[in-house]
């Protein structure tokens, strides 16, 4: 199984892997560089945030640390993952080449510069550093944009939508710090069009993953397929994040997030989730995809003043995005390389690091008196996560695949 599903409703020869194939290995397919990158970059970018906030070193130029750690997470390790993630699934789901060698390479030197420019904004002036990155979320959504449509995948065009948000958030983002507005605004709508592309890749290949393992142990119970109740329940996310990003702190925030959560948690239950869990890979998928109902119950909380918004923005953060792009890269990963579809101790003990990072960060604000060393260790477990991911996947995302015979089908 590829890392998505539901491909063009046309027929079309299997997609080739490894377009590229008189280059390096890691140029020959999108996953393979942005996957290698963003693991990378989630744990130098912890290391950089502990030691500005330890006064070791400055980073983010005049918007400070803070605006730049919630930028960099989300623009700089959440897009290169969606990135990897688009660029192997798009080939799948309109039946053209995928993007590689030199245009892969060029691609990956603008996420590299936009990072380069966003740490050392205070040397190169903080209108230089913003126009350089938002070059990447920009040449994403063309990417995606021209391959959907050239494609005629057109039931992939929201797809398209959710990611020229995301460019568009990410301009608005270096548009606000700039200017010295509340940049808060913007951080919650990114962080709400996450959730929704979450919720939207989530509701089509956790389905699909869970079916083909029931199919192959002989269940006859399938997951719900997706109908209006999915697509209503992805509106509802659509507007408790608009709301949230405007009005933080009203009831009608408080309604619809806590209305988003629970659409999120009847479509996660329709998914056999319970009997996911005896394949842990799988497992992962659900798991992560959970935090995406408890991060909008915690928006609801916080609406009405039960619980801090860092809080809730981390239970999206760490535990959604965090966790499903975990997830997908895992699989993606072992998949397109030729490897089984199975999770090993080393994964399994990565994704737990991750699970631990996600709960302990909001435990943080709710223990004021251990702020600091709750903290610490979630900083710490979110390393450990990654640099267990990367222990295992980087010699598989450098090396050339083992060959079609090599993997397991599930």
């Amino acid at each position: 199984m590829t890392a998505t599903s539901h491909p063009a409703r046309r027929t079309r020869t299997p997609m080739p892997r490894g377009i590229a194939r008189s280059g390096p290995a890691i140029l020959s397919y999108g996953f393979r560089p942005f996957f290698l990158l963003a693991p990378t970059f989630a744990i130098l970018d912890m290391i950089l945030w502990i030691g500005a906030l330890s006064g070791q070193w400055t980073v983010g130029g005049t918007a400070g640390p803070i605006a730049w750690h919630a930028h960099e997470m989300l623009f700089g390790y959440g897009a290169a993952a969606l990135c990897g993630f688009l660029l192997t699934a798009v080939p799948n789901w309109t039946g053209r080449l995928p993007v590689s060698g030199r245009p892969l390479l060029a691609l990956v030197l603008v996420w590299l510069a936009g990072r380069a420019a966003m740490l050392f904004a205070s040397s190169i002036s903080d209108p230089l550093a913003a126009a350089v990155d938002a070059l990447f979320p920009v040449a994403l959504a063309a990417i995606v944009a021209r391959e959907v449509i050239v494609g005629r995948n057109t039931q992939n065009l929201r797809v398209v939508g959710v990611v020229v948000l995301l460019a568009a958030a990410n301009l608005t983002f270096h548009l606000s710090t700039l200017r010295g507005w509340d940049y808060s605004v913007v951080l919650r709508a990114t962080v709400g069009v996450f959730a929704l592309l979450m919720s939207l890749i989530g509701g089509r290949i956790i389905p699909s993953f869970t079916r083909n393992y029931l199919t192959r142990i002989g269940e006859t119970r399938m997951p719900h397929p997706i109908d209006l109740f999915d697509r209503l329940s992805l509106a509802v996310v659509l507007l408790a994040a608009a709301a949230w990003a405007i009005a933080p702190s009203t009831a009608w925030t408080a309604g619809l997030a806590a209305l988003a959560a629970l659409s999120q948690a009847v479509r996660l239950a329709r998914w056999r989730s319970l009997a996911a869990l005896a394949e842990p890979l799988l497992a992962m998928l659900h798991i992560a995809f959970a935090f995406i109902p408890l991060g909008w119950l915690a928006v609801s909380a916080t609406a009405l003043g039960l619980l801090p918004e860092a809080s809730a923005i981390h239970l999206l953060t760490v535990g959604g995005i965090g966790g499903m792009t975990m997830a997908v890269m895992a699989r993606a990963t072992r998949g397109h390389t030729g490897r089984p579809l199975d999770a090993s101790p080393l994964t399994i003990a990565a994704f737990a690091c991750l699970l631990l990072a996600a709960l302990l960060r909001p435990a943080a604000d709710l223990a004021p008196q251990g702020y600091h060393a709750i903290l610490t260790m979630s900083a710490i477990s979110w390393t450990a996560a990654f640099a267990l991911f990367l222990a295992e996947h980087a010699p598989m995302l450098l090396g050339p695949s083992l060959g079609p015979k090599a993997r397991t089908q599930r």
